[in-house]
């Protein structure tokens, strides 16, 4: 699967791997499985330096909207998404702009300064 995730309750933590090419189904399933083990609160660390998103245009209104949505689901953790190339750096970036409203979300090139940033919000 191209959208592996930890859900670490004892941590109250997210570690999130995406990998080769990744479609709307993997991410919803993601998304469902936070609603579903009650992880929406917990900071995640989305690593998709290995990702080739393959998503439309209306996929990525698609996920703006699921996370939107959440938005009811109130407090929600904070997101720090690595990528390295262009492609998932533009789609991360545009998913931030339409769903990240409301809670602390940005983009980073390494996993070390994404881990030091959710360190820092505590």
């Amino acid at each position: 699967m191209p959208v592996q995730f930890e859900i670490d309750h004892t941590a109250r933590f997210v570690t999130v791997r995406a990998y080769g090419v990744v479609r709307l189904a993997e991410i919803l399933d993601y998304f469902d499985a936070l609603v579903v083990q009650n992880a929406m609160p917990y900071p995640k660390l989305f690593d998709a330096r290995e990702a080739d998103p393959d998503l439309t245009n209306d996929d990525v209104m698609t996920l703006g909207a699921r996370v939107s949505a959440y938005a009811a689901m109130d407090p929600r953790g904070p997101v720090a998404a690595v990528a390295v190339t262009k492609k998932a750096s533009a789609i991360l970036q545009r998913f931030m702009n339409l769903g990240g409203a409301q809670r602390p979300m940005r983009l980073f090139s390494t996993i070390e300064e994404a881990r030091a940033w959710l360190v820092s919000l505590g």
